[in-house]
């Protein structure tokens, strides 16, 4: 059976995109790990990363993330509207398939025990994983935040960690870990710049206040936007579903003469989410979940016996993530795609050939061949999420206060931004330009069978070239270096003429 665990580790950072993308970046290096989703916001100044995978790999992967944080993050001169004791501030283990949530507790403890032994950072547990009743709620062991927790902590044993020294680290606080079922972030935007009013609304529908079950909330001042922002964690959405919770804010809303700007969900959401939101608004009589097309599709697919193993179904998933509604991934991932696609089949023509060949010199080159083709894909396929996590970086940047005295500071970050969503790219098309050449080479020591194959790799590889350069293009549009436009203009131009001329003979 498939074990699967989800962790959504808090950063206290949503400005500097840089160190969040380093530590995206060092969670990635984990094989078995996913990275399923990230969001920053400024006025929160906070990241969520989502990744889901191999339950020792996560454990892996969300320590690994905690140390990067410590490095990079100095609470010391953080602000943000969002409370937190640590530059990680939390790191939930959530049970997907396989495994329980005794499954995920065990996982946190040993997430935990690591955190300390390696960062020398103090850890809480909290929710299921929780050593005391009232450590159970996250708001217990924030309360005070850093700066006051820090005081706290010396004085008042209560106040100690469940793992590490009576003290907090001095720059990166102390972590939170913990493990509870799904939970969705949710928040709603009110058409109002009074912060007060949102306080007022959480108080009334948060739990702990007397409100809606498993619902925590709090209120934002979300200055970027002269919004005012109710903040919500849903615990239990089955218990509590996303529509009442809307339906309830905006009653309360109203009622001090406000309107609803929109809601956004940070991090994901789970089908049966929407699938209730949708029943309950549209009053579908007998409504069932095996109604949804996906849901029966997948059902069918796993009764199916071979059919599940299609490459139809492997497939589906990225077609149906590049078809929705949103900036990312777009162009530049698919880009990566074709790049990637081409040097497989590049990969399996030159085994193929290898062993059809009788020539020791052709085998030779061959299984060089192989080896640098497998390499190149492998590359190219590790682009498709970098080039997507590059302009969600670009978006984040252009979210930030434009407002005096922050606007030099946003337009610093939407430049850096900007640069990097280039080089991302620019790297998928200089790639894609030598396969296309490597390819050339292959079409002469190639079995003559395989012709056809090796000729749609070059043309899926000049593919990549182009459509990396449209995604470089367009973003350089918006770049006032001159000396990184001139730069990047003529590698453009010299990686098209590299796709255009004919085929780089083989030396034989």
């Amino acid at each position: 059976m498939k074990r699967l665990v989800e962790c959504v580790p808090n950063f206290a950072e949503g400005r500097d995109l840089s160190k969040v993308d380093a530590i995206a970046a060092a969670i990635r290096e984990v094989p078995g790990v996913f990275l399923l989703a990230r969001e920053s916001d400024a006025d929160h100044n906070r990241s969520v990363i989502t990744l889901a995978g191999d339950p020792d790999a996560m454990v892996e992967a969300a320590v690994r993330a905690v140390g990067k944080a410590a490095e990079l993050i100095d609470l010391t001169r953080q602000t943000g509207a969002h409370p937190r004791i640590g530059a990680t501030d939390v790191v939930p283990f959530v049970p997907l398939e396989g495994v329980s949530l005794e499954d995920c507790v065990t996982l946190a403890k040993k997430a935990g025990r690591e955190i300390w032994e390696r960062y020398r950072i103090p850890v809480y547990f909290y929710e299921a994983a929780a050593q005391r009743p009232d450590r159970v709620n996250l708001e217990n062991i924030r309360r005070g935040q850093f700066e006051g927790l820090c005081e706290e902590v010396l004085r008042n044993p209560d106040r100690a960690p469940d793992v590490g020294d009576a003290c907090l680290n001095p720059t990166a606080g102390a972590t939170v870990v913990g493990a509870r079922k799904f939970l969705i972030a949710y928040n709603i935007n009110l058409d109002t710049p009074d912060v007060a009013i949102a306080k007022k609304i959480a108080k009334t529908i948060r739990f702990s206040s007397g409100g809606l079950p498993f619902v925590k909330a709090m209120g934002v001042d979300l200055r970027a936007r002269n919004l005012a922002q109710v903040s919500m964690n849903l615990t239990d959405f089955e218990q509590t579903p996303v529509h009442l919770v809307f339906e309830t804010v905006k009653r309360e809303a109203e009622r001090y003469g406000v309107g609803i700007v929109g809601s956004e969900i940070v991090g994901l959401i789970p089908k049966r989410a929407i699938e209730m939101t949708a029943e309950n608004y549209l009053k579908v009589e007998n409504f069932s979940s095996a109604q949804v097309l996906e849901n029966r599709l997948e059902e069918s697919l796993m009764e199916g016996g071979a059919n599940k193993s299609s490459l139809a179904a492997i497939v589906m998933p990225f077609l149906e993530a590049v078809g929705q509604p949103r900036a990312t991934p777009g162009g530049g991932s698919a880009a990566a795609l074709a790049g990637a696609l081409a040097a497989s089949l590049g990969q399996m023509v030159a085994g193929l050939s290898r062993i059809k060949k009788r020539g020791a010199t052709d085998k030779e080159r061959l299984d060089k061949a192989v080896k640098e083709f497998d390499a190149a894909s492998r590359r190219l396929a590790a682009a498709i999420d970098r080039d997507a996590e590059s302009f969600q970086s670009v978006i984040a940047a252009y979210k930030l206060p434009s407002s005096a005295p922050e606007e030099t500071r946003r337009h610093t970050a939407v430049q850096n931004a900007l640069v990097k969503a280039i080089e991302v790219p620019l790297e998928i098309a200089r790639e894609a330009a030598q396969l296309f050449e490597r390819l050339g080479q292959l079409e002469l020591l190639s079995s003559p069978s395989m012709l056809s194959d090796v000729r749609v790799a070059r043309l899926m590889a000049s593919a990549a070239v182009r459509g990396a350069l449209e995604n470089v293009a367009i973003n350089l549009e918006s770049v006032t270096d001159a000396g990184v436009g001139e730069r990047v203009r003529s590698e453009c131009r010299s990686l098209t003429l590299r796709i255009t001329e004919s085929p780089v003979e083989a030396d034989r």
